[in-house]
């Protein structure tokens, strides 16, 4: 069920085949005299975004792992030297492909979302003020109201190191002993063991193409760090990371895949900025906050893959359920679905799932604020709990941020979708139990995910009904294993928001007319 890769050769190499699973090339030969031949005849094509130099190939003694080892000024991506064939891991035969275009829903909303802006003039934002910050086409694809927008051949040729995805339906429903059915949407198989790089990787190919050399971004977990750190190494990009400071320490992996691809990384607060000595004045011990550190990105060629994956399947999901934070991955799987909602195809209950610790939908309020917490960037309309509000230091690190996507939140406002929150120790309960019956084990984000989809399973199991349910498993939590062991030993306690604290924090949100 790896995704397969296959290079085509020179037969006089003596090479059957080259597998790739997520570690390493495996090469079958003939003769070891025939893979040590083989070296001088494999070409790899140059990165089209450096000056091409030559590439050598070359076997160690001591096992027969095939590396590529190239002059220190190339960057040379994997994606453009094999193609990758993923292989949908169900009983269903499948035909899906890489969507070549990505959906935007403003296109078919009647009514448009506010705004976003200036945080001095208070009107809305030109492209112009945008410029310093973001490429062209990127500001370009932020405005349009086209529906759809074509993928750079480039991008496309880098998501088949893991595109499509698989839609995975077994073991949970029979677990659960439910008459629902169950599908969850992998996204744990690209590079960076998340959905994140679906968007990393064009964002770092429009950065590249128009001449940008460096670029800078936050993280709250790490997902999107080390998604960005790939990109950036994919396109001799020097990048450099502000992680959330309490992710920095209770995940040091991720910090190091990060560190693995180039990229450099510094805790968020830290004394390297104005904003982060302001707040480790008032706060030394500040666990940090993804509003210190923010991005924002959605990624719909999730869910246009499972549109037709579903109708591979024969199915038509009556319940579509993800994880929300920033709301990237959500809006990824589900704002193709609210489209076909739109059209009266199909008519799913579409449930976004936050932490109680810090529930921006469900105890936020509807109003413009900072996307950050120093106050820098544009106004934002979204649901918020302040700017200035920090989390308490839950395990799902890349859900502990102050505000909501502003379309999410546009949509919800709308009532197109609706969103509940869930304490972290029922997470982790049905992340243990997902695992065991599924054997992945889940980041702390998706578990809020799967305990929604379990919560409604088990309605299922008291009502007889046999509900459709889709859920976004954005991605695998083996760099999370500290907080299985905390929740393993007993140790994991339910953090919640403070109502004193939030009051505090809605009072700085700026009053915008």
């Amino acid at each position: 069920d790896y995704p397969l890769f296959i290079s085509f050769v020179p037969p006089s190499c003596g090479l059957s085949l080259i597998l790739k699973n997520s570690n390493s090339l495996l090469l079958i030969p003939n003769s070891a005299k025939s893979c040590k031949e083989m070296t001088s005849q494999l070409l790899l094509p140059p990165n089209p975004f450096t000056r091409p130099v030559s590439a050598k190939v070359f076997l160690t003694d001591d096992d027969l792992t095939l590396k590529r080892k190239s002059n220190q000024a190339t960057r040379v991506s994997n994606g453009f030297s094999l193609r990758a064939k993923a292989a949908l891991r169900s009983n269903h035969s499948s035909s899906v492909e890489i969507p070549n275009q990505w959906y935007n829903l403003i296109a078919d909303l009647s009514v448009k979302p506010p705004p976003p802006l200036h945080p001095k003039t208070l009107e809305p934002i030109k492209p112009e003020d945008l410029s310093h910050l973001f490429p062209n086409e990127l500001i370009k694809q932020e405005a349009t109201l086209e529906r759809f927008i074509d993928i750079p051949e480039e991008v496309l040729e880098i998501y088949k190191l893991w595109r499509p995805t698989p839609l995975i339906s077994k073991e949970l429903e029979k677990l659960l002993q439910t008459p629902a059915r169950i599908y969850f949407k992998y996204e744990g198989s690209s590079p960076a063991g998340s959905h994140k790089p679906n968007t990393a990787v064009p964002q770092a190919y429009y950065n590249a193409k128009e001449g940008v050399k460096n670029v800078v971004t936050e993280t709250g977990a790490g997902q999107w760090g080390s998604s960005l750190a790939f990109a950036s190494s994919l396109f001799g990009l020097d990048c450099e990371v502000w992680q959330v400071a309490n992710s920095y320490h209770q995940k040091p992996y991720r910090r190091l895949m990060m560190q693995t691809w180039g990229a450099k990384v510094h805790p968020s607060p830290s004394d390297l900025t104005e904003a982060g000595r302001k707040i480790l004045e008032s706060d030394p011990s500040s666990p940090g906050s993804l509003g210190i550190a923010i991005s924002e990105a959605v990624e719909m060629v999730i869910g246009e893959e499972c549109i037709k994956q579903m109708e591979d399947f024969g199915e038509t999901p009556d319940v579509i359920i993800g994880c929300t934070g920033g709301g990237s991955n959500f809006a990824g799987l589900s704002f193709p679905f609210i489209r076909e909602k739109l059209k009266g195809n199909i008519s799913p209950v579409i449930r976004a799932v936050e932490p109680s610790a810090c529930p921006s939908l469900t105890k936020g309020v509807y109003a413009y604020d900072f996307g950050d917490t120093a106050g820098l960037t544009p106004l934002m309309k979204m649901h918020t709990l302040g700017h200035d509000f920090i989390p308490d230091p839950i395990h799902a690190g890349g859900l502990r941020y102050h505000g909501m996507a502003p379309l999410i939140s546009h949509v919800y406002e709308q009532g197109f979708m609706e969103a509940i929150s869930i304490p972290q120790i029922e997470c982790f309960q049905g992340a243990i139990q997902f695992a065991r019956a599924e054997g992945i084990i889940p980041a702390p984000e998706p578990t809020h995910a799967i305990a929604a989809t379990i919560r409604e399973a088990l309605r299922c199991k008291e009502t007889g009904e046999a509900k459709v349910i889709l859920m976004a498993m954005c991605g695998h939590g083996h760099f999370d294993l500290s907080s299985y062991d905390k929740y393993l030993k007993g140790e994991l306690v339910d953090l919640s928001f403070s109502e004193d604290k939030i009051r505090e924090s809605l009072s700085k949100v700026p009053h915008v007319v």
